[in-house]
């Protein structure tokens, strides 16, 4: 799938939105990609996970993880693409951990798989979840990369759509000095 078809995606799909809106990091930007949008319809979520999972054979993981709420489906469906596991991590107390009676063993070669990078945050968060559970972290992948290439890991990363969307601090938004009404359309509260 090649970045104008994805980009078509989104864009049939409602997902690529213009607007002045909080994301979960609390960085304000101009412009969102609703992932949701796209992975409601199967055939684009089938689509997107083979991608991502061709781009992340080599790598040769054993388990997908994801981050709830925004990673579950693509993960599902990348776990699928490489006939692996595929589970989540989910929020308590603020915190992500594993629940449902999943574990990840030592022997676990893991693929963090996120629906949108911004910050790293919620991927880096998720590695630590892996870790701390004896498993072996081998790569990340996300479908939208907004950061556009600007975030590192110390394992390999895949994306299948690098995007440059400005974002901004809340105190140096200009959308906010103008003032234009904040929307948050994320799946979980924001960071303050």
């Amino acid at each position: 799938m090649t970045r104008d078809e994805l980009l078509d995606v989104f864009k049939r799909s409602g997902a690529l939105l213009d607007g002045h809106f909080r994301l979960t990091s609390g960085l304000h930007s101009s412009g969102y990609l609703q992932c949701a949008l796209v992975l409601q319809h199967p055939e684009h979520a089938e689509a997107l996970g083979r991608a991502l999972g061709e781009r992340t054979r080599a790598l040769r993981p054993t388990l997908v993880l994801s981050p709830a709420l925004g990673g579950i489906v693509i993960g599902q469906e990348v776990g699928r693409a490489l006939g692996i596991r595929a589970i989540f991590a989910e929020r308590q107390d603020g915190s992500l951990i594993l629940r449902r009676g999943f574990i990840i063993g030592e022997s676990d070669r893991v693929l963090v798989v996120e629906d949108v990078l911004t910050t790293g945050g919620s991927t880096r968060e998720t590695m630590q979840v892996a870790a701390a559970s004896g498993g072996q972290v081998v790569g990340t992948a996300s479908i939208v990369d907004r950061s556009a290439g600007k975030v590192r890991f110390d394992v390999p990363f895949a994306t299948l759509l690098d995007v440059d969307l400005p974002t901004y601090e809340p105190d140096k938004c200009p959308l906010c000095a103008r003032g234009l009404p904040v929307v948050k359309p994320g799946s979980r509260p924001v960071a303050t």
